[in-house]
Formats: C-alpha cells, sequence, structure tokens
C-alpha cells in the first residue's frame, strides 16, 4: 500500500463496517463473511486513486447499512 494513511483509512472502515455487523438482520457471520471476501477482493490495489475510490464505496456501503437501521 504506497501511502500509510490510506491504510489506517481502510482498516478504520473496515472496522467500523464490522461493528455496524453486529446488529445485522442476517446475522453477525453472515455479514463478516461477505465483508473480508469484499475486501480481501480489493486487497491487490496498489494506485492511490483506486484506493481513494474504494475507500468512498466502503463509504457508501457504511451509510446504506446505517440506514437499514434507522
Amino acid at each position: 500500500m504506497p501511502d500509510p494513511a490510506l491504510r489506517y483509512k481502510v482498516i478504520n472502515i473496515y472496522k467500523e463496517l464490522l461493528n455496524l455487523g453486529k446488529a445485522y438482520p442476517l446475522g453477525y457471520q453472515y455479514f463478516q463473511t461477505r465483508l473480508h471476501k469484499a475486501f480481501s477482493s480489493q486487497a491487490g490495489l496498489r494506485d492511490q486513486a483506486e484506493i481513494e475510490k474504494a475507500i468512498e464505496r466502503a463509504e457508501y456501503v457504511k451509510k446504506e447499512v446505517e440506514a437499514l437501521y434507522d
């Protein structure tokens, strides 16, 4: 990963999503498995712009999950 700040952002959004998954209607295990698979599929990204774009997608997913709970 090119920038330690990006690494921190990725880890932070992953932890936030995991925390939101604790109350997911289909269960935490279902959510955790899907989240891990989604993040693992993007593990090979090296371009800073692509990593930023992936972080933005994760933020969007976070907002959608939060909206599910409201």
